[in-house]
Parts: structure tokens; sequence; C-alpha cells
């Protein structure tokens, strides 16, 4: 398989760069780039010995997956699984480990690619200074990421040091206080000072490429508003607590009361020890719009189990991610509703060729797992315009989450605009 114009200009700019990171939207074929730049280390001597880090599921299903199109001649093993089987994998004489973040090896490699880089956003967690140990000897450091910025300029910080600390120094202490000032003292908040996003981007700009120039289908927002009593809602709201005759609804604090309203903007509250169901407004319009669609293939995600349990209840013949087969299948057109979550649904997995429908019954506060969940349609290969239904209850918690996407959606695209 051959590379398209734009990719092999990332392919030849990862070659170039020992540390460096590559910035491409959901679909645009990061995977591709870099085995294509992989299989040319490896092949004039730079590098011996590759460790990918990656997502669980995208490290036991993709990679080795693409390596067959695009670096057949390269040698891989996948290191997930059992602690025998990956033991195994390690021990493997081949050029390229896959593992997922959690599964850290002792050493033997002269090269990494971390997939999925905002997983190390974290400078202080217990993996990211595990990984910093293990990669003092290792040169050659490579990031893919869809956006550094999906919740802010603080993410972007530790996601560099782990490529390359010239970048935005070692600690972040000092990168804030450069780029940031105190709001809150007692809580520990910072907000970036004037320009202070467009000077960080300036900085990183040399060891990073933005790969904008491909092209793809059409992508269609579309807002399904819905419509239930709110009265349950706002008592919920007023009183953090709501009554049931077998059953008590309690929210502690304001993060918690949060959570509940949007379970109740789904239709459902969890009490103490069970699923309250209160309205069905959402699933009701959810059946309009598969019929409108001619029950055409569709992601559905979901956020609660609640969720999937009713999705299952109405739907007998939907299938999960987990289910046997479920992405080859789904993928030869043989799965009407495939249910995912975002957090299982969110990188690397190329579902792109069973349909061209996704439908959010409950939107996530995260940007980033918005956005990849989609670009497992959106992607390169799709043959149609993609079409996305955001199920949005009227005057909840709903609308203040896309309103957060969207926001989030303008801080990424300033800085995709600073790297240009």
């Amino acid at each position: 398989m051959n590379l398209r114009p734009y990719q092999s200009i990332a392919a030849d700019f990862l070659f170039a760069n020992d540390r460096a990171m590559i910035l491409a939207p959901v679909g645009a074929g990061k995977t591709a780039i870099t085995l294509t730049a992989m299989r040319e280390m490896l092949r004039e001597g730079h590098a011996t010995r590759f460790l990918v880090l990656a997502p669980k599921r995208v490290a036991e299903f993709v990679w080795e997956e693409e390596r067959r199109k695009w670096a057949p001649e390269v040698t891989m093993a996948v290191a997930v699984g059992t602690a025998k089987q990956r033991a195994a994998a390690l021990r493997a004489d081949v050029q390229v480990v896959v593992t997922n973040y959690e599964n850290l090896p002792t050493g033997g490699f002269d090269a990494v690619v971390f997939d999925e880089l905002t997983r190390l956003k974290n400078p202080s967690g217990q993996r990211f200074k595990a990984l910093e140990k293990f990669l003092k000897p290792i040169n050659i450091r490579w990031g893919l990421t869809g956006s550094f910025t999906s919740n802010g300029l603080e993410d972007v910080f530790g996601q560099c040091k782990i490529v390359d600390t010239a970048l935005l120094g070692r600690t972040k202490g000092a990168f804030q206080q450069q780029y940031f000032y105190l709001v809150n003292k007692e809580f520990n908040e910072w907000a970036p000072r004037p320009g202070a996003l467009e000077q960080v981007m300036e900085r990183i700009k040399p060891a990073t490429f933005l790969l904008e120039s491909y092209t793809l289908p059409d992508l269609n927002v579309v807002e399904v508003r819905c419509q239930m009593d709110l009265t349950q809602y706002k008592q919920m709201k007023k009183d953090m607590v709501l009554e049931f005759p077998d059953a008590r609804a309690i929210a502690v604090n304001a993060g918690v009361v949060t959570g509940k309203l949007q379970q109740m903007a789904s239709g459902f509250i969890y009490t103490d020890d069970q699923t309250q169901w209160m309205s069905s407004h959402k699933f009701d319009a959810l059946d309009d719009l598969l019929a409108e669609n001619q029950h055409a293939n569709t992601l559905i995600a979901y956020n609660f189990k609640a969720e999937l349990a009713e999705l299952k209840r109405r739907y007998p013949k939907a299938q999960t991610l987990d289910d046997a087969g479920a992405i080859e299948r789904w993928n030869k057109g043989q799965i009407e509703l495939l249910l995912v979550h975002p957090k299982s649904a969110g990188h690397g997995l190329n579902l792109q060729h069973g349909g061209c429908k996704v439908v959010f019954l409950s939107l996530p506060w995260s940007l980033e797992l918005y956005e990849q969940t989609i670009g497992r349609l959106h992607r390169s290969g799709q043959a149609h315009p993609v079409w996305v239904y955001l199920m949005i209850t009227d005057k909840t918690v709903d609308e203040k989450i896309w309103k957060a996407l969207k926001d989030k959606r303008t801080l990424s695209d300033i800085a995709i605009e600073e790297l240009k």
C-alpha cells in the first residue's frame, strides 16, 4: 500500500527527527505514517528495536493489523494478555514490541513511540515517573496525538517533556511560572497569561509536524433535542436529594450532583442500590432516529451502565466491542447497532468500513474522547459523509456539556493555528 503525499511528508519528518511529535486529526493515518518511518529507521540502522506504547485495545488490535499493510517486512510482537504471554513477546527476536502503557518493560530498546501522547499529560503520575527512568538511555522518541490541548494548555507540558525536555523545560513549576498566573493558591489553580498559548506553540513548532492537508468525507453534527418533565430534575438540582417510594438518591457535593443530573437528563438516576427510571424520552427519540435512517448501521455511544442495559433490552441484536469478532463483523457490514463507551472506542480502532453514523446517547465531558469516538468512523478509508447525532435534553446539564466541548474545541483550534 502507498501513503498519500501528506502522509509521506509526515513520515519523512519523523525519520529526520529523533525527538518529534505528529499532531494529526483522528483518522489521518498516524499509525501508517509511523510504521513507514520505523521501517526506514530499522532498514538503515538508525534504530534496532522499537517499543510502541499504546492504549490496550489499540495495542491488541491495531498495530499488528496496520503492520501487515504498511511494513510487512518488519517483525513485531504484541505484549498483551497474561504475564506469561507478555514475557514471551518481550523475549521474542523481533524489531518492534507493542504493549499498553500499564505494562512497561525493563529495557532492550533504543527507540520508543508513544501512541496517543495525551496519556502522558500528567508529569506527576506514577506511570510518567516510571517511564522517565526507563527512557533515560533512549534517544529516539516519537509522540502521536490528535490534540495537545484537549483539556487546557497545561496538558502540553507533560506530553512535550516525555518526548524532549528541551522543548518546555524539566519542571512543570517553571513552566507554570513562565506561562501562567496563580488564580487560587488554596486549590493551586492557574490560568494562562495573555499570549501564552501562542508562545508555547511557537516554542514546540520545530519538533511538531502538523498534519492538516488531507481529505476526509464531510462531517455533519446534528443536535437531536429531547424534552422531559423537569420537576424531579429541578428538585435534585435544588436539594441534592431525590426521594422515591422505596429508594433515595443523594448527592454529597456539587460534583456528584452534576453526575446525577446528567443521569436524569438520560431518564434515570442511580439510587443507593438500584437504577430508578423516570423517563424514556431519549430512547424514544433514538427509536425515531434509527427508523428515519432506515436502520442503517450505527455506532451508539453511551456513558452509563444503565444506558447500556436499556440499549441491550430494547435492541437484543445489538453488539458491543467485547463481543467475539465484533470489529471484524462490523466492518463487513454485519452488525446494525454497535454499542460503544467512549473510553473503549477512543483510540486507534478502524470502524470506518462498517457504517457512517454515530449517536451519542449522552456526551462525555472529555473533548478527546468525543473526537476520538467520532474518529472511529470519520477517518481515512471512509467512503461516505459521516453523521453525528447528539441526544440533548433541553434545559439540562446536557446543554452545558455540549457548550464545554465546543469551548475546548476552540482552544484546540487556536493551538493548531499557531503551529502552522
